[in-house]
């Protein structure tokens, strides 16, 4: 136990340094009738394969650095991504994790979530994520002293990973060219995180949020923040426009994804792209960058996927 104890600064190091730096690629068929350029951040090149595992590791870090999570179960809600996220950390860094996950999310992330030894608790698959969010607070609300509860929707540090990280990565990787940035709403802590950065960086660069376009959709991660629970990092003063997309409009992007730019990417990942593509048709001109937070292999077994094939 006593070596476990001593190696946890380094394995947080090593992970650190495993977590970023992610490529920029260039959407160059979907822009071919613009002037513009459209580029899109690989998240799924993270360790667990997304975008959340950026936040995850620096809200694990700081726990661990001041104590919270020491002798406690992390436990938080989550759609599925940041839950992953947090079971590969909890593997990595030996601690216990405790997951409250809608009951429809896909089969691969239920499957991953277990494979790295987390535990999961099922909320209503009609609720959504922000059922998951009640759910949790009953728990944590129930054994305070059992749990560390992450809470990545109020948890400062998400949107400061990427302040630090996302935000920084894209103004070197265009060498300060980015004029418009465009990203969806979850917990909306790539978006505030990123956005606050670039804007430090060059005032005039626009932000534009991208969220459903109703309260009931498809698109597994989003919010609609009209209807939703609001998340306490959001800052809705950040965006400069705020863009809606229609579920069929981001499937569809998905499968032009795959088909026109060889990238198979999650939904979310479509309807980022959606509002991207329409960005760069009516900014001549512009550096668009938006990113993708994760790979289309999660879904692959949903009958969303199975719909959006025979439809095409």
């Amino acid at each position: 136990m006593k070596d476990a104890v001593n190696s946890e600064p380094l394995a947080l190091a090593s992970l650190a340094e495993s977590v970023g730096n992610t490529p920029l690629l260039p959407l160059r068929r979907l822009a071919a009738e613009t002037s513009s350029l459209v580029l899109a951040k690989a998240e799924w090149a993270n360790p667990s394969g997304s975008v959340k595992v950026r936040a995850a590791s620096r809200i694990v870090a700081e726990a661990m650095a001041d104590g919270r999570l020491k002798g406690r179960t992390l436990i938080d809600s989550t759609s599925g991504n940041t839950g992953i996220a947090y079971a590969f950390l909890g593997a990595a860094l030996r601690f216990p994790v405790e997951l409250v996950v809608p009951e429809n999310v896909s089969p691969e992330r239920k499957a991953m979530i277990r494979g790295y030894g987390a535990s999961m608790t099922y909320s209503s698959p009609f609720d959504g994520s922000d059922g998951a969010i009640l759910k949790c607070r009953e728990l944590v609300k129930r054994n305070p002293d059992k749990y560390f509860y992450a809470d990545q929707y109020g948890n400062d540090a998400n949107w400061r990973a990427h302040f630090d990280g996302t935000g920084p990565e894209i103004w070197q990787q265009t060498c300060g060219r980015v004029t418009h940035f465009v990203a969806g709403l979850g917990t909306s802590g790539t978006f505030v995180g990123t956005g606050r950065f670039l804007r430090k960086m060059n005032p005039a660069i626009r932000l534009i949020s991208v969220e459903p376009a109703a309260p009931i959709h498809g698109l597994e991660g989003m919010k609609h923040m009209e209807s939703a629970i609001v998340p306490p990092i959001y800052d809705a003063s950040l965006a400069d426009l705020k863009m809606q997309v229609e579920t069929e409009d981001a499937y569809r992007m998905v499968l032009r994804l795959a088909r026109e730019e060889a990238i198979l990417a999650g939904f979310s990942s479509g309807a980022a792209v959606s509002a991207a593509v329409e960005v760069a048709q009516k900014n001549p001109g512009a550096c668009v960058v938006t990113v993708l937070p994760d790979g289309g292999d999660r879904y692959l077994s949903t009958p969303v996927w199975e719909e959006i094939l025979a439809g095409h």
